[in-house]
């Protein structure tokens, strides 16, 4: 089950709709190329976006690879322009597919961010288990985020999102601190990579769910962003206060994420009909009705008992005659 989330007293449900030094939360219809382009230089701590993927969804238009990177250029100039010298930009990218060939955007964006002076800090693994089964190559089960900084000083905060120590108990087994526990009382680094189980988050990838029809935070949107995602980022890489962004909002996760951890958020959208649904879900985060997956809650295990579990009746007929 999901939680409600508990209303912050930092910021009201009141969403203006062009850049204010003084709100606390901000969706700008429009084009988001015309909108950064008004925002003020170095002012936001974290761009987080997941990129229209140009992989055939029903809400993009298909276009060959490199003029479908060529048409994100400009944006891209906007975002390094806008960008804190203190501060961070995610970029979540998936595949580009043609013809059954494979394209790792993430490779091809890194070239392009490189050369605007970006420097990459790390290459997470978002890792989930469930989606479109292929038939022609291996069923994709990740997407990629590429953290880079604008500068060599940035904002880091470990503590909010270290994970569980394997072995807490372990020792310095020399030196003056020999037989004293060597590990962080708080927990340790999740590295790059992250994965997160029943019982610790230690091993190598981000197990997050994506937002596919049963999970509690799923609206109309083809290609959901999860709160959780962007609330790692959210805590490791701003602090209270400070400008998330997202350019492409859509119903607005990242600026939920932002908002239920009191910093300022701003969106660029074009689809009204997304802008409603994510006034919406603010007004519901603020007066804590929002349906929500709580950072950190255990991928659902299933017991075997459930009948989506079991081997169908039609499939033991088969084997029984074979």
């Amino acid at each position: 089950m999901s939680n409600p989330i508990e209303s912050s007293t930092l910021w009201t449900p009141e969403v203006a709709s062009s850049f204010d030094p003084a709100a606390e939360v901000v969706i700008a219809q429009g084009d988001c190329l015309e909108i950064l382009q008004g925002l003020p230089g170095d002012f936001v701590k974290l761009i987080i976006t997941s990129p229209p993927y140009n992989v055939g969804k029903a809400y993009e238009k298909a276009t060959g690879l490199n003029q479908y990177l060529d048409s994100l250029e400009p944006v891209l100039e906007q975002i390094v322009r806008v960008l804190s010298p203190e501060g961070s930009l995610c970029w979540q990218v998936g595949n580009y597919v043609a013809d059954g060939e494979v394209f790792p955007l993430d490779i091809y964006f890194y070239q392009r961010l490189k050369a605007k002076g970006l420097k990459l800090r790390n290459r997470i693994v978002w890792y989930f288990e469930h989606g479109l089964h292929a038939s022609k190559r291996f069923s994709g089960r990740y997407e990629t985020l590429l953290w880079f900084t604008k500068g060599d000083t940035y904002t880091f905060n470990l503590d909010p999102v270290r994970v569980p120590s394997k072995y807490p108990g372990k020792t310095h087994f020399k030196g003056a601190k020999r037989g004293q526990p060597s590990g962080n009382p708080l927990g340790k680094n999740p590295s790059d990579i992250w994965r997160i189980v029943v019982q610790d988050w230690e091993t190598a990838l981000w197990n997050i769910p994506n937002v596919k029809a049963n999970h509690p935070e799923k609206t109309i949107h083809p290609c959901q962003f999860p709160i959780e995602l962007v609330e790692r980022c959210v805590l490791a890489l701003t602090n209270e206060g400070d400008w998330v962004l997202d350019p492409f909002s859509g119903v607005g996760s990242a600026l939920l994420a932002a908002l239920k951890n009191k910093r300022r958020a701003f969106g660029c959208e074009k689809e009204e009909e997304y802008i409603e649904i994510a006034k919406r879900r603010i007004a519901d985060l603020h007066s804590g009705a929002l349906r929500y997956r709580q950072l950190g809650k255990p991928v659902h295990q299933p017991t075997g008992r459930e009948k989506v579990a079991q081997i169908p009746m039609e499939w033991r007929n088969t084997e029984a005659k074979a």
